[in-house]
């Protein structure tokens, strides 16, 4: 506390230092300053997650027992860092429009490819870019543009006449559904891809082949569980 014998002064001043506007001034000026801050670092996100890659939650069981759900991955996105797929790859990519698959016995299959809704304007950035009402798939890539893929009623998949060994397959059966995805060409551009859980996975099975401009990411490693971390076949 200050002494002074011009007591008049010293009120005046304290007045001044607890003046109620200034410090809602100060307040909002605060508040404008973290909103700015929180406003650009989303931003970074944005564009970095879109661009570059994201760390993502595994939310799905299809992938079992390779990635288990509640696992953490790193995935690479193609935007900027596309390649060429090879067989046994796993990646990310957009959920196909399941309501079209929903009564399949009266669906009528006028291609090889997945369908999906379109997305345009404002409506494609919040989709894409903010991911808003956007699901991803985990799946292993095993057909490549041009190759003839069986699904046998054995439970084997065969790639151009050539039986394919699993290894990574929990029990080695992948059911066959009549009248879906089970013997096609691979088209341009696209890919098919199964889960590894292949009892309790919806996949190119069910909705056709994914095309490459659907394709999300890459998925890298495991960083969660730190039992678990490192690459991922």
């Amino acid at each position: 506390m200050r002494y002074n014998d011009d007591w008049e002064y010293i009120l005046a001043d304290e007045s001044r230092e607890q003046d109620p506007v200034s410090k809602a001034q100060r307040t909002v000026s605060e508040l404008l300053e973290w909103a700015i801050c929180f406003l650009i670092a989303y931003i970074l996100y944005l564009f970095i997650n879109y661009f570059v890659g994201t760390i993502s939650g595994v939310r799905q069981k299809s992938m079992y027992p390779t990635v288990v759900q509640g696992e953490e991955v790193v995935i690479q996105r193609p935007t900027i860092f596309k390649k060429d797929l090879n067989y046994g790859d796993i990646i990310t990519f957009e959920a196909p429009n399941e309501s079209l698959y929903t009564d399949y016995d009266n669906f009528e299959k006028t291609s090889e490819l997945a369908i999906y809704s379109e997305h345009t304007g404002f409506d494609w950035f919040c989709y894409n870019f903010m991911g808003i009402g956007k699901t991803n798939y985990i799946k292993r890539v095993i057909g490549l543009p041009g190759d003839h893929i069986v699904i046998s009623d054995d439970g084997y998949v065969y790639r151009n006449g050539q039986k394919l060994e699993e290894p990574y397959l929990n029990d080695g059966i992948t059911n066959k559904d009549e009248n879906k995805y089970v013997d096609l060409i691979v088209p341009e551009d696209s890919v098919y891809v199964l889960g590894d859980n292949r009892l309790e996975s919806k996949d190119s099975r069910y909705f056709g082949c994914i095309p490459e401009s659907k394709i999300t990411g890459y998925v890298l490693f495991r960083i969660w569980p730190f039992s678990r971390f490192g690459g991922i076949d």
